[in-house]
């Protein structure tokens, strides 16, 4: 399997757990929780498969988890801009830090991970 295909996997079921942390951090969006699980499992699908992708270039584990979060802050922050632009209440802890988490998570693991070597046709 390739780094970004294991990114992609593990940030879209990642995403689904930082879909359903709304309802500790923020229980008043109970209503709404089947939208916001969606678009975090959506959000990770998409920083998983970029995560991946860069941890295949990166030398350090160092780099790679530095690499997760920063990808995984980047797409949080976009969901709060677009709350912000929207006029909706803006949760900006209650989604930049789970987001954070689960790209620092992918970000490791896309790391550590070794792509397995196809054996060669004859």
């Amino acid at each position: 399997m390739k780094k970004p295909v294991l990114g992609l996997i593990l940030g879209g079921v990642l995403g689904v757990f930082d879909g359903l942390s709304a309802l500790i951090s923020a229980p008043e969006v109970s209503p709404q929780i089947g939208q916001i699980v969606a678009g975090s499992t959506f959000k990770g699908l998409l920083a998983g498969a970029l995560i991946g992708w860069v941890s295949r270039r990166v030398r350090t584990l160092g780099a790679g988890i530095l690499w997760g979060g920063l990808i995984g802050l980047f797409f949080a922050a976009l969901i709060t801009l677009m709350q912000k632009l929207s006029g909706e209440p803006v949760y900006y802890w209650e989604i930049m830090l789970p987001g954070a988490i689960v790209g620092t998570i992918v970000g490791y693991a896309t790391f550590r991970y070794q792509e397995g070597r196809q054996p060669a046709k004859a």
